[in-house]
């Protein structure tokens, strides 16, 4: 064999494996991710990561992920989801509430969405229903929204003692007329007058905590939505700083010093979307996943933070307790 031809077909042989790992690379399903809030909100991002590791993928090894997020701005969440489809991404995961489920709507009725939020999708019009959702849409509803007479139910068994209990709710939020209407109901049965602090920014919420005492507010409870959660610890602090007691929807603000949740397990429910998500990309469509629900729900005590607002957790909270932190 002549010098020249052997150099030709070892320098073949050498580009061979790129060749095959440019090619693996090109067929790498992209999942586009939309998410209304920021980078730091999504704890639950290993929750996810793990769901798409139970349905045989890895981001990195043989799926790739095209981010996309808000940053608490609702109105960017159409633009987002038109750049996604434009990229022309294999399947649409959208979390962080109904919006940017229903952006990813409204720009495609072709891609594949998943959706974790939550809200009631039939309510708000995502799904025809949970067992037949149809069209190109699926997802898991954590129903987290339609909890607030259950939340102002057990906190009240921890703070009877409040006769102003308020709500921090943002107007831009969904749900935020169904959160209105079951608090105030909840509020009437237990005898309680409610009032109603809406705040739609971080610098809303900061007034709002300012002007607790003049409106005579006893106890607070925070309304489900994407904003609160991404302002985690602001609100843990505020709370603190003003000595007040106050019913969270994650066990995260707990974790993070707040007092009490109540609410469904949210990392199970991006878990369950990463394992839906996987299922799509392997040929699954959506029309024939039904939507899933929480199977369970956990009420978080944190003792300490009751000790230093000096509360005594009753009996009957403690048998119910999910987690107690010391």
């Amino acid at each position: 064999m002549k010098r020249r031809e052997f150099i030709t077909l070892l320098g073949g042989a050498a580009a061979w494996p790129l060749a095959v790992r440019a090619q693996q690379q090109a067929t790498v399903p992209v999942i586009g991710f939309i998410n209304s809030a920021s980078p730091s909100y999504f704890a639950t991002a290993g929750a996810f990561r793990d769901g798409l590791k139970e349905a045989g993928y890895v981001e990195g090894q043989n799926v790739a992920i095209e981010y996309r997020w808000a940053e608490g701005h609702y109105d960017r969440l159409p633009e987002l989801a038109r750049d996604l489809v434009d990229r022309q991404v294999a399947v649409i995961f959208a979390g962080g509430g109904t919006d940017p489920a229903k952006a990813a709507q409204a720009a495609t009725t072709k891609i594949p969405i998943v959706f974790v939020g939550a809200a009631d999708p039939v309510r708000t019009g995502l799904v025809a229903s949970l067992s037949r959702p149809g069209a190109n849409i699926t997802g898991v509803s954590l129903l987290a929204s339609v909890l607030d007479a259950k939340k102002l139910g057990l906190f009240h068994e921890l703070v009877p003692q409040a006769s102003v209990i308020g709500a921090l709710i943002n107007p831009n939020y969904p749900e935020a007329n169904l959160q209105l209407e079951e608090f105030q109901a909840a509020a009437s049965r237990l005898g309680v007058r409610s009032v109603v602090l809406p705040a739609g920014s971080q610098t809303d919420i900061n007034t709002v905590f300012g002007t607790l005492v003049q409106q005579h507010v006893d106890a607070l409870v925070i309304s489900t939505d994407p904003l609160f959660a991404a302002l985690r610890d602001q609100l843990v602090a505020l709370a603190a700083r003003h000595s007040i007691p106050v019913m969270y929807f994650q066990s995260e603000f707990v974790t993070a010093g707040g007092l009490i949740s109540y609410g469904p397990h949210f990392a199970d429910g991006y878990r369950q979307g990463g394992v839906y998500v996987g299922r799509v990309l392997k040929g699954e469509k959506p029309a024939d996943l039904p939507v899933m629900q929480p199977t369970r729900f956990q009420l978080v005590i944190n003792l300490q933070t009751a000790k230093a607002l000096g509360l005594s957790v009753p009996p009957s909270l403690f048998a119910i307790a999910d987690e107690v932190i010391e």
